[in-house]
Order: structure tokens, then C-alpha cells, then sequence
């Protein structure tokens, strides 16, 4: 396990908790996607731009990737990757997470990617929120992660499935043990 994309059904899945401990457990640099993608005043990047951005650091020897983006970067990162943890959680769990996280940014001013900053008005007032994407999206995303594990094309990758945070701990704790074992689904 050198080179792992951590995708997850939602925001609020834990992509980047896991992916950042994950990384550290591995000793391998960490990625964050959306570091990579946000410009800005959430200005998004031309798309040959984020893909390049992307492709040098695939071209490492090993990175542990947290983001989905497939609509931007299709099969890129699972290609290069020999490993998929997926953080199947469920949506009332990922939007829980995701409401915490965004009221803790709102009230702190945390900065994000680029400068850029959570707003209430963003985050709860706004048509497309970050709440309204999860739901419309979470069953679909589902759908397509598992037609894509799926597929003979990604046969190559281990693949490891959670669907709860529980058992995504306790698998990185064998990690940490040196103990990583089969392909897990939990």
C-alpha cells in the first residue's frame, strides 16, 4: 500500500481525518484535493490546470489522495492508485459531521484552501449549499463507486470498504501495526 485514493459517499465522510493519519501511519505524503483545486474566492481552476497539478504529484512514488473529483479528473488518481479505502458512511452521520465542521469554521474564521473562508450565508442560505449537494448527490455517488469497483479496469486496486467509522478506526489501527491484512469490507 503505497500509493491510496480516500474517497467517501459525502462531504463529512472523513476523508481528510483518515487520509491525513493514514498518510502519517504510512509514512507518505498527504494530498488533499480540494488544496489542490480551489483558487480564490472559490474560483475554480481551468481543467487542464487542476489535472497537471494532479498528475506531477501522481507521478511520486507514493501519496495517500483524499477527494473524490472524478467529474474532473476521471479515472487519473484510481489508475495510478494500488489502493481504494472508501468511507461508504451514512448520509445523517456525514451531514452531522458536516454541520459541526462548518458552524466550528464559521465561528473560528478558519481559513480553507486560498484564503477562502466558510460563510453562513454560503453554507445555509445559498440554493447549491454544501448540505443540498450531499443529499442530492450521496445515493448517486454511492452508485457509481460501486459500478466502478466493480469494473474489471480497477482490479488492480485493493479496495477497501466502511461503512462506519468504527470499523474505518480499527482498520487504520492494524495499519499502524503493520497488520494490513486483506481487502476489507465493514
Amino acid at each position: 500500500m503505497r500509493r491510496v485514493s480516500v474517497v467517501g459517499t459525502s462531504s463529512g465522510a472523513g476523508k481528510s481525518t483518515l487520509g491525513r493519519r493514514l498518510a502519517g501511519r504510512l509514512d507518505l505524503p498527504f494530498v488533499e484535493l480540494d488544496a489542490l483545486f480551489w483558487r480564490p474566492q472559490w474560483a475554480k481552476p481551468a481543467a487542464d490546470e487542476f489535472r497537471e497539478r494532479v498528475a506531477r504529484i501522481l507521478a511520486g512514488d507514493g501519496w495517500v489522495v483524499d477527494g473524490n473529483y472524478t467529474s474532473h479528473l476521471g479515472d487519473l488518481v484510481w489508475q495510478r492508485a494500488d489502493t481504494v479505502v472508501w468511507l461508504d458512511i451514512p448520509l445523517r452521520v456525514s451531514l452531522w459531521r458536516t454541520f459541526r465542521r462548518t458552524m466550528g469554521r464559521i465561528r473560528t474564521g478558519e481559513e480553507l484552501w486560498a484564503g477562502n473562508r466558510e460563510t453562513f450565508r454560503d453554507a445555509f442560505l445559498k440554493r447549491e449549499n454544501l448540505f443540498v449537494y450531499a443529499i442530492r448527490t450521496h445515493r448517486r455517488r454511492q452508485r457509481l463507486f460501486e459500478e466502478r469497483l466493480a469494473s474489471a479496469r480497477y482490479g488492480h486496486l485493493a479496495i477497501h470498504r466502511f461503512r462506519s467509522t468504527r470499523a474505518a478506526a480499527r482498520w487504520l489501527e492494524l495499519q499502524s501495526l503493520g497488520a494490513a491484512g486483506a481487502p476489507a469490507t465493514a
